[in-house]
């Protein structure tokens, strides 16, 4: 089922403009790191159609509604709160257990984090902490689905944010501001692996 027309915008962001596409049912897509141009290529090939400028939408358009949710989440996130209005999520396109997934890791709350296997568990799938990793990383909403809240069973820091931006290093930088401005403590590395 492709989303029901779908409109984007872009907002600043301490590394670059965050890109964000809303439907009807809620934000589709948010990425960072990449050109306008590539963002509209990702989200029509998920959904099937072209993205309309937000500008473009009528007055009263219920997506417009959606896309200040968007925003004012993205802050919120960003400065280290709680998202006070409740966010919804287009995930139509998305394959059953990425949804369950992503449902599980949107649950988290700012300040708290969980293992790939704790979601694992939640969704009844105690044994398939890789799977869960593998649906974070295809996470189309980032910060909102907010997946840099999810860290390794040992209490370090994990992955963030798949292969499709950044270096590893640059990813981890940015997913330890985000927990570091929530005031989540990591284990550090060096200990968690015997290295002191």
């Amino acid at each position: 089922m492709t989303a029901a027309g779908a409109i984007r915008t872009s907002c600043p962001g301490p590394w670059g403009p965050f890109h964000v596409a809303v439907t009807t049912r809620g934000i589709v897509a948010i990425e960072w790191w990449t050109t306008e141009e590539a963002f509209e290529a990702s989200v029509r090939r998920r959904i099937g159609e072209p993205l309309a400028p937000a500008d473009e939408a009528r007055p009263g358009d219920p997506r417009l509604a959606e896309l200040s949710v968007a925003i004012s989440a993205i802050e919120s996130v960003l400065a280290g709160r709680p998202i006070r209005t409740p966010v919804r999520f287009d995930l139509e396109d998305r394959p059953g257990w990425d949804r369950r997934v992503l449902e599980a890791v949107a649950a988290i709350p700012c300040g708290r984090t969980a293992s790939y296997g704790e979601i694992a568990r939640r969704i009844g799938a105690p044994r398939a902490a890789r799977a869960v990793g593998g649906a974070v990383g295809r996470n189309p909403i980032s910060l909102l689905i907010p997946c840099h809240r999810v860290i390794a069973a040992d209490g370090t820091i994990g992955g963030y944010g798949g292969d499709g931006w950044g270096s590893r290093e640059e990813r981890l930088t940015i997913k330890r501001a985000l927990l570091e401005c929530e005031g989540v403590r990591l284990v550090d590395e060096r200990t968690a692996s015997g290295v002191a």
